[in-house]
């Protein structure tokens, strides 16, 4: 089962790195975690349960770290509110694009989470944020 979470989550990075046009997997994880925590306050506690579920051993330890369901789902349904979560992950790093990490995620997500589930989400999202999940577009 270890090396079965490893090498999920080793594919998970590497489609990241390749949907982010990133070469470090480090970079990744830290971009997947940024995105995850900040997806994981907006759906209602059952949501955020349901979705982890579907994530490999390890993507969902970093997932659920640090956090404390108390208060969730929270109320702030802004997208900029979202993006500055990434964006403190990275705020020795200008060259990240948090929309585009997030866009990056979203599409990894959608594409090894049953489509249900993603839907699910999506609905508990605001609409602002909603959008995200189209396809990565060039930042230039």
């Amino acid at each position: 089962m270890f090396d079965t979470t490893l090498q999920k989550t080793d594919y998970w990075l590497k489609e990241l790195m390749r949907l982010l046009d990133w070469d470090g997997k480090q970079k990744a994880y830290l971009a997947l975690r940024a995105a995850l925590h900040a997806l994981r306050n907006r759906p209602t506690t059952d949501e955020v349960a349901q979705l982890a579920a579907q994530f490999p051993m390890l993507v969902r330890g970093l997932y659920y770290e640090g956090w404390d369901p108390t208060g969730k789902p929270v109320k702030a349904r802004h997208e900029e509110t979202f993006l500055d979560r990434i964006r403190d992950a990275f705020r020795d790093d200008y060259s990240v694009d948090p929309e585009r990490v997030a866009r990056a995620v979203f599409t990894l997500l959608a594409t090894q989470i049953s489509a249900g589930e993603i839907e699910d989400v999506q609905l508990m999202l605001p609409a602002a944020l909603r959008g995200l999940r189209s396809p990565i577009q060039d930042s230039a």
